[in-house]
């Protein structure tokens, strides 16, 4: 009943603000024939889409897929995208109302104190202006045509991420070392086998030595990443792959009161990554040796700050046994982890890999600036952040999850070149 009813609220709300929205664009100067025309098209899209809603929602409750489709992925997320641009405009229009009201209410209370002898019958309230409804209806629309160009091609639009490091104390064998990180591969969310292929391709482009990747494999269930097994087994790396668990990974169904279950379900995870070609590293090291010198990958289970993330990883035990001052690379899929354990660790993480934001799937990249929505949740949430010469970078992530798309936050794939700090010459 309790469920019932929230669901009931909320579709009224629904179409409360889709009639709102209605008549702020009908307040535009349509002829007659126009208005009509406008009338018949928003009135047909917003029935289509709330029959494409209980469709859709019938589908997912019903036969629980765990595959998507393009057909599913584009649908879902155009109704999302019509959604998020009908609040955008919904808000403007609440702005520029409540502006109204107050103004007459204004007016109204001084009409009392001025000459009028019959001040209810004046019009207080001033009219919409049309350059704010004219701008609303503008913004609404560019977000809506953002979202639907982030559905059907942004979200395999991958980018290379090119970050070059120095170190005093990387050694010299590995001075020009490529490392390529991905990240939050969702493969859930996947829809098309040969665009995934094509980030492959661009990855291995680039030549690495080794590749790594930081969590977050599948949405819920293992076998999400099934179909996807021989694409991410073409990835070539000349030292290793490397691969850790993310937030989404402990998701998966399994008896969590029973021990032997879930190292069933773990090892069956783990042997779908060595299909790929990935050694996982659960709270564990590797050494890596280049011409009689080292460094260690160091992996961690997934540690998020947040109560509802889980806190599995153990540093303590991830570099048990390892030597003593030696250049260290971490793994670690949430990025709170590194301000809450990991920057002041007294073995020094010369550099950690995150990923985990997605950079919210929607923001702006330029030179010199980036936003999202992401940095008002999350204090580090893409790109390179350095503290006391130990460096932590957020990947914004190659998959997507939630929103079927990606807005200015494409999906990522970082090459990172490490390089020895060549010393000052006075």
């Amino acid at each position: 009943m309790g469920r019932a009813l929230f669901l009931g609220v909320v579709a009224f709300l629904f179409i409360i603000q889709d009639i709102y929205c209605y008549f702020a664009i009908r307040g535009f100067n349509f002829s007659e024939r126009s208005l009509k025309i406008f009338r018949n098209i928003y009135v047909s899209v917003t029935i289509l889409s709330y029959v494409a809603l209980i469709g859709l929602i019938y589908h997912m409750v019903k036969d629980r897929p765990i595959y998507r489709t393009e057909g599913i992925n584009l649908l879902t997320g155009l109704l999302f995208a019509l959604f998020i641009s009908k609040i955008l405009l919904t808000g403007t229009m609440l702005l520029q109302d409540g502006g109204r009201i107050f103004i007459g209410i204004i007016k109204y209370v001084k009409s009392f104190f001025g000459h009028s002898s019959n001040p209810g019958a004046q019009v207080f309230i001033p009219g919409r202006r049309q350059f704010i409804t004219t701008a609303g209806t503008f913004l609404s629309g560019s977000l809506f045509l953002s979202m639907l160009y982030g559905i059907t091609k942004g979200k395999y639009k991958y980018t290379v991420e090119r970050v070059r490091l120095e170190f005093d104390d990387l050694p010299d064998a590995f001075d020009g070392f490529k490392l390529v990180q991905i990240s939050d591969i969702h493969a859930g969310s996947f829809d098309n086998h040969d665009k995934v292929a094509i980030g492959i391709e661009k990855i291995n482009d680039l030549d690495p030595d080794l590749v790594c990747f930081t969590g977050d494999l599948v949405n819920f269930e293992k076998e999400e990443i099934d179909p996807y097994i021989d694409v991410f087994s073409q990835i070539r790396a000349k030292y290793g792959k490397y691969a850790t668990l993310g937030n989404h990974d402990y998701l998966g169904s399994f008896d969590r009161n029973d021990p032997t279950a879930e190292k069933q379900y773990f090892d069956d995870f783990e042997h779908k990554l060595q299909k790929m070609g990935f050694e996982l590293l659960n709270n564990t090291h590797r050494k890596l040796s280049v011409k009689g010198q080292s460094i260690h990958i160091i992996g961690v289970e997934n540690w998020g700050k947040e109560k509802w993330f889980p806190k599995k990883g153990d540093l303590d035990q991830a570099v048990a046994g390892m030597d003593e001052d030696t250049f260290n690379v971490l793994l670690s899929h949430d990025p709170t982890h590194w301000d809450e354990k990991v920057k002041q660790y007294d073995k020094k993480m010369h550099l950690t890999l995150s990923g985990h934001t997605h950079g919210f799937q929607f923001g702006v990249q330029l030179k010199h600036f980036q936003w999202s929505p992401a940095e008002y949740r999350y204090e580090k949430w893409a790109g390179l952040y350095t503290e006391n010469d130990r460096h932590l970078y957020v990947n914004r992530g190659f998959g997507f999850l939630g929103f079927p798309g990606r807005v200015g936050m494409w999906p990522e794939i970082t090459l990172f070149e490490l390089h020895k700090k060549k010393p000052a010459i006075n």
